[in-house]
């Protein structure tokens, strides 16, 4: 909204301000940090007020988390996307369409996951919205979301992947490149959504691949450093960069009351949200296999999610203690505090070598 002031710097020339990216990423952190920081206290007390006993503890799960945990509100991801939501449409270029699609997948994961949040509060229970029905709406906000981003897309680019650290390799998957770019959605959100198990676990993490993200998509839709990179030119996705502060503001704030002991839990309708938009950004600006780089630390809490359940299936034994992995480093003796920052530590490294794809080639 902000942007269209800089249409009036011929009459008040330091409104030219508004036109450059880097300004207006920076204003976007700034108000998604304070909207979260201004409205998340009544926010959680108001959570806290209507849940009662908050998030359900899984009974199977670390024995600390029910004494530690309960009672504990969730939800959280309210604050979030209303300071992400609140940021974007002040800061962005409401006339990009890439903006819009973001904010398309975002609100709609963000939507499944509060009806998923809901039913487990209301219920008392863990489990909440079938799986398969998540799924289903999942893959149709996905489906449509690649879909326009194809349209947009330049045609020798618009169906393809391309691989890093090697220069002018892609791989034109054509149509099915839509079935893709929507699995690379889903698993983005599914993979935060396994991570979310420990206070402030997953939302730095997204931060940090969101910052990642807000680089690339800034080189990406600059002609001359995509150029200069040899890197795939992909014009309007510049304006991604002040999305990603968005996102970073946001989760920011967030942490604030989600850092151990947490008043707060982001529940699905954070986590959901949170890992749909950073997908839906890779996709926009072709750079999905990195983001399986950088959200590498996703990536593993997934796949060990699906190692046990296919051990268990196949051979009735469990290969970690408990899945996610980060309950089984709970299990055999780590502290919480231990497991998140050493996998934020574990994040920082795979995010730096996700980064240097875009220079080694």
């Amino acid at each position: 909204m902000l942007y269209y002031l800089s249409q009036f710097s011929d009459v008040f020339g330091p409104l030219n301000v508004f036109r450059f990216l880097t300004f207006r990423t920076a204003g976007a952190v700034i108000t998604a940090l304070f909207f979260v920081f201004l409205f998340g206290p009544s926010m959680i007390k108001s959570l806290k007020i209507k849940q009662g006993r908050g998030q359900p503890i899984r009974e199977d799960g670390p024995i600390g988390h029910l004494l530690t945990k309960q009672g504990t509100p969730t939800m959280g991801g309210l604050m979030i996307l209303g300071g992400f939501v609140s940021a974007t449409l002040l800061w962005a270029n409401l006339s990009n369409p890439y903006v819009w699609i973001v904010l398309l997948v975002t609100i709609g994961f963000g939507a499944i996951g509060f009806y998923d949040d809901y039913l487990k509060v209301s219920r008392s229970a863990n489990k909440g919205f079938s799986g398969r029905y998540r799924l289903a709406l999942e893959a149709v906000i996905a489906g449509i979301a690649v879909f326009f981003i194809a349209q947009l897309s330049e045609p020798a680019v618009s169906n393809s992947i391309f691989i890093p650290f090697i220069k002018d390799w892609a791989i034109n998957l054509g149509w099915f490149f839509i079935a893709f770019g929507a699995f690379v959605i889903i698993a983005a959100g599914n993979g935060v959504n396994l991570t979310d198990g420990l206070d402030g676990l997953a939302i730095v993490p997204v931060m940090i691949a969101a910052a990642c993200f807000g680089l690339i998509a800034y080189l990406v839709g600059n002609q001359v450093f995509s150029d200069y990179l040899l890197i795939n030119f992909v014009p309007g996705t510049g304006e991604l960069a002040v999305v990603c502060g968005a996102l970073i503001g946001a989760g920011m704030g967030f942490l604030w009351f989600n850092a151990p002991p947490a008043h707060i839990f982001m529940g699905d309708t954070g986590s959901l949200s949170l890992g749909g938009a950073l997908g839906a950004i890779a996709v926009a600006t072709k750079h999905e296999i990195v983001l399986a780089i950088i959200g590498g630390l996703f990536v593993l809490e997934t796949v060990s999610v699906i190692v046990q359940v296919v051990s268990f299936k196949l051979t009735g034994k469990r290969v970690f203690k408990m899945a996610p992995i980060h309950h089984h480093f709970e299990q055999i003796g780590w502290s919480e505090s231990q497991i998140v920052i050493r996998f934020w530590i574990i994040a920082v490294v795979l995010a730096l070598i996700g980064l240097s794809s875009l220079k080694l080639r």
